[in-house]
């Protein structure tokens, strides 16, 4: 593991000095600090901690030399620390800073932006950018160049650590060409490499909206080998540990790259009028980043760490001084919410007082509304806690790199004979399965244990907000969107995760749970309306979450996938291609292919109930009777897939659930056609409720129709019932007079 991975453009609105004189020196304090104080107070804890632990001293056999035991540490330290100034500056331009001053676009000028490939306000050449966002993503585009090198260099010398003495004999070249086609740790960080260096140029050849954030997500998915890397595969607790050091990258990039990026652009803030607003965005980022390494930074201990002994080793006492280290970031971030940020001025939600420049530099006239002598000094405090705070993460940074190349208490090494469960799930084998033990068994997968309780907790405040405003928000969809968050957890973590692994049933049960029933609660939430309540819109040309969420809802992907005849061959379909063309393969024996088909099938589910029962917005529904019919349909060719797997008389994945090991009473065979047994019988239950929830709303949509012609009648005083009695007798008229 590492630090990362580690258990865990013109001016502003006025670009003079106050009148005071001392705005300036709270921003070179930080600036200062950020670029030198930062790396020079981790050069010397990370070497200290070295020796400390003694990883800097030779290794009697196969010692990689200096090059591998301080060269690979100062490389995987800038690697780092440039890997969170370049995502979370991303980050920041695409999130909290805003990009340019909002301004109104005439129809002609939209059509020509929609011709062009864009939408509104995202890539016209004469949109003026404003000076902080264009100081952000200069940070990202110089950082990202020295991450890219950084790759590069980590990449060579892992390889010299990994050779060890033999990396200094032979073809250079090719044990290199060898170490990055054939060994995992190679191919991971060649990756890293080809990914970084995509990112880097992404930001230099980018200026709108859409590009900042897709370069974003790829620096975030440069990060993913990271974490695959962060524990051996086969030793126990393999699932958690990843997850966890994926959670802890997550939250050092946002909370310490967030904080670097915002110290080296200090000049391009201090002086705005809009600097609380964008300090408190941050703000809520850093919070939620800080709970975030905690949490995983306590799960990834309490894997490394087997009793209260093994805190005072040299590993032990490094990482409680991480941790302190940590606990005393928190406590600054808690003095910035409570004490400092108040005084930074008013929030705005316009931007006013910002100044702008040009794509080519262009510096455009603004009012000269710098700081107020009462706002200079907590603006002073607040960039000299933000120089600290810098200070101290480069210690804390260095400490995760010791961390990284130090030996654990509990090593992360598979079993030395390991059983063919340990083998091929990296678990010990469970109890034999009974109701009993669906609901007791757990395995707790950090990342969904976040997404559960984060979803769950933001929900619930956006309803207290609502319900704190005025505003009426039915409390059974909090109801169901709650229960739908514990079925989550409970399918991610508990009986379903741990038995999946091991027995066809078991997979069945929790495949079948997040496809079919989890989403029916989520849908019956509309947590997308909700958000669009909760949430007022940016008006200072910057995007929040709700921007982005409703440009994803509403952009043509999303709306072609959430196109009802695609949803249900999408959920349909998924089966059948999962189940029978060796995709499961991936999904059983890599843990990012575990990931990746929850989170497809979460999303199946969740599409398919929208186009039948949802009310969030996004997706062009069929008449009731149509989605009655859809649904009939869709059922019975589940109920085909689940008696197709009963009456199969061949394994599927019988590499993998006939050589599990254990002795049940039943072979894998049985338990496969009680598999499809289950796939048919939990498939009812979740259509009976799909088709009552579609009848409710017929219902209701009935009576909100009568009401709707007997509110017309009464205003034109049936003049459409007396029309229709006047057609029907010149009908009489006609026939009579035949």
């Amino acid at each position: 593991m590492s630090a990362l991975s580690s258990d865990p453009s013109a001016g502003p609105a006025s670009s003079r000095p106050s009148a005071t004189g001392s705005s300036s020196a709270g921003p070179s304090w930080a600036t200062w600090c950020a670029a030198l104080g930062f790396p020079l107070l981790g050069i010397l804890v990370g070497t200290l901690g070295l020796f400390f632990t003694g990883a800097a001293f030779p290794q009697l056999v196969g010692d990689s030399g200096v090059l591998g035991r301080f060269g690979l540490p100062a490389a995987r330290f800038v690697f780092e620390t440039a890997a969170a100034i370049t995502a979370a500056a991303l980050v920041l331009a695409t999130f909290v800073i805003p990009r340019a001053a909002p301004r109104r676009v005439r129809h002609k000028d939209r059509k020509q932006s929609s011709a062009a490939g864009g939408f509104e306000g995202d890539g016209e050449s004469d949109v003026e950018l404003d000076r902080g966002w264009l100081a952000a993503i200069g940070v990202a585009q110089a950082s990202s160049v020295v991450w890219t090198l950084s790759a590069a260099a980590v990449l060579v010398l892992t390889y010299v650590d990994v050779a060890g003495s033999q990396a200094y004999s032979g073809d250079l070249s090719a044990q290199l060409a060898y170490f990055v086609s054939s060994l995992n740790v190679g191919r991971y960080w060649t990756f890293i490499v080809v990914v970084v260096a995509f990112v880097s140029t992404l930001v230099f050849a980018l200026r709108s909206f859409a590009g900042i954030a897709t370069a974003m997500v790829f620096s975030f998915a440069a990060l993913v080998p990271l974490a695959l890397m962060g524990h051996s595969t086969g030793a126990e607790g393999h699932t958690t540990a990843v997850n966890s050091i994926g959670l802890h990258l997550v939250g050092i990039v946002l909370w310490l790259g967030g904080l670097l990026v915002l110290a080296l652009i200090a000049r391009s803030l201090t002086d705005r009028t809009d600097l609380r607003t964008i300090v408190e965005r941050y703000s809520a980022l850093a919070l939620f980043s800080f709970v975030l390494v905690v949490y995983s930074g306590f799960v990834n201990a309490s894997l490394r760490m087997g009793s209260l002994a093994d805190w005072t080793t040299p590993y032990g006492v490094v990482m409680l001084v991480k941790l302190a280290l940590t606990l005393v970031l928190g406590g600054i971030g808690f003095r910035h919410r409570r004490s400092v940020i108040a005084g930074l001025g008013a929030p705005t939600a316009g931007g006013a007082g910002r100044g702008a420049t040009g794509s080519a530099g262009r510096g455009a006239s603004a009012p000269e509304t710098g700081p107020s002598a009462r706002g200079a000094a907590p603006r002073r405090l607040f960039w000299r806690l933000v120089g600290v705070e810098a200070l101290i993460f480069g210690a804390v940074m260095a400490l995760g790199v010791v961390l990284s190349r130090s030996q654990p208490p509990v090593p992360d090494e598979p079993p030395p004979a390991p059983t063919p469960a340990e083998i091929l799930t990296s678990s010990p084998l469970p109890p034999r399965p009974s109701w009993g033990t669906y609901f007791t068994q757990w395995e707790w997968d950090p990342v969904w244990v976040v997404v559960a309780v984060g979803l769950s907790v933001a929900y619930v405040y956006a309803f207290l907000k609502l319900r704190r405003r005025g505003d009426a928000w039915p409390v059974l969809r909090v109801v169901a969107w709650v229960l739908g968050m514990v079925l989550l957890f409970w399918v991610t973590s508990g009986g379903p995760a741990v038995y999946g692994k091991v027995v066809f049933s078991g997979h069945m049960i929790q495949h079948m749970l997040i496809v079919m029933v989890v989403p029916i609660p989520m849908v019956m939430g509309a947590p997308i309306t909700l958000l669009m309540r909760a949430i007022a819109p940016r008006r200072d040309g910057s995007r929040g979450f709700r921007e982005w969420i409703l440009i994803l809802v509403h952009s043509r992907y999303l709306r072609f996938f959430a196109h009802p005849i695609v949803a249900c061959v999408n959920f349909a379909g998924s089966l059948v291609v999962f189940y029978y063309s060796g995709i499961m393969q991936y999904a059983l024996a890599t843990h990012l292919g575990h990931e990746l088909m929850m989170l497809h099938f979460l999303a199946a589910g969740y599409l398919f109930a929208q186009s039948l029962i949802g009310i969030d917005p996004g997706v062009n529904r069929f008449p009731f009777p149509v989605r009655l019919l859809m649904l009939l349909i869709t059922m019975a060719f589940h109920a085909f897939f689940g008696i197709s797997i009963m009456s199969n008389t061949s394994l599927i994945e019988g590499d993998w659930y006939g050589n599990i090991g254990h002795d049940w009473g039943f072979s894998a065979l049985e338990d496969q056609q009680t598999g499809g047994e289950i796939a048919w019988g939990i498939g009812e239950f979740p259509a009976v409720l799909l088709a009552i929830g579609v009848a409710i709303q017929w219902t209701k949509s009935s009576e909100r129709e009568a009401k709707r012609s007997d509110r017309a009648a009464d205003r034109d005083e049936d003049a459409e019932l007396r029309k229709y009695n006047a057609m029907l007798s010149r009908l009489k008229e006609h026939d009579d007079s035949m």
